[in-house]
């Protein structure tokens, strides 16, 4: 039996959770096409007859701007500091100064460290390899495996050439468990989604979303109750939209991702509330979860 943890780093939105999604077969960390996303690691758990892995989704490696950004980059850097293999993901283009900045924080890696040259489907087979040849000088790499974790290619491969870096090892988690982060943790997450998908600008990275409560029902339905957190009224204002229309749009998008992942009917109350600036207020940013 094999068990250990793989950290999954890399600049933002190169794929990190797309890839973890593939991995696992579900979707657990949220997707959009907007950079830093991801906030906190996201683990997600793969069992299969003689191992388990689980895979660590964590904050693109980024220069930080304020309290939030700098609890992103050290949770990402204490992932990778604990993990028993690294996957550094990039893009397939010559390493950038965020990617080489990637590179230097793992010189000391004691673990070993794949590079997966990402969305190699958007590419040429000739654009790849002098991409492969500029990162080899860069590190020695266990392996260097061009992939597309959007399209699955090489993700066997990835898998089987994991599965010899592992270590031998009892599962500590159920079969049937995918995650152990807590449910509302995952539907907090599936709001926040949609606040990301649906606005744009600044407001994204201005708003947090607060689990207020989640209980079900005598008749089954989950009610739950969160409030999403901007930090100026201005961004309130484009949250809520004309007549409520921004908040319902939101709203009716999440239900129906909550509904599919808890299998159950939910009634969904969201507001928004401003708190001014809290992504610099360590304060607040310890009762909104950050910094556990």
């Amino acid at each position: 039996m094999k068990f250990g943890f793989v950290a999954i780093i890399g600049r933002p939105n190169v794929g990190k959770s797309t890839l973890l999604n593939r991995l696992v077969g579900q979707k657990l960390a949220i997707v959009t096409p907007k950079p830093q996303t991801t906030r906190d690691p996201i683990r997600g758990i793969l069992t299969t007859a003689d191992a388990q892995i689980v895979f660590i989704d964590t904050p693109g490696l980024h220069t930080p701007r304020d309290l939030l950004g700098r609890h992103m980059v050290r949770g990402a850097r204490r992932s990778f500091g604990e993990a028993d293999l690294v996957y550094l993901m990039v893009e397939p283009a010559h390493a950038g100064d965020e990617d080489q900045e990637a590179i230097a924080l793992l010189r000391d890696c004691k673990a070993p460290v794949f590079l997966l040259i990402n969305k190699v489907d958007t590419v040429s087979r000739q654009e790849i390899l002098p991409v492969i040849d500029s990162y080899r000088r860069l590190l020695p790499f266990k392996e260097i495996i061009p992939i597309s974790a959007l399209g699955g290619e090489s993700v066997e491969l990835l898998m089987a050439k994991t599965l010899e870096q592992l270590p031998e090892g009892e599962k500590i988690f159920p079969d049937d468990l995918l995650s152990d982060q807590p449910t509302r943790f995952a539907v907090g997450e599936m709001i926040r989604e949609k606040v990301f998908s649906f606005t744009h600008q600044e407001i994204p990275y201005g708003t947090a979303v607060r689990m207020e409560g989640m209980e079900e029902r005598d008749d089954g339905i989950v009610v739950v109750r969160a409030t999403i957190i901007a930090e100026r009224e201005s961004q309130k204002g484009m949250l809520v939209g004309k007549a409520g229309s921004m908040i319902k749009r939101i709203g009716s998008a999440a239900r129906r991702d909550i509904e599919a992942f808890l299998g159950k009917k939910v009634f969904l109350d969201l507001r928004v509330k401003v708190i001014k600036d809290w992504k610099k207020d360590e304060l607040r940013l310890k009762k909104l979860g950050y910094f556990l």
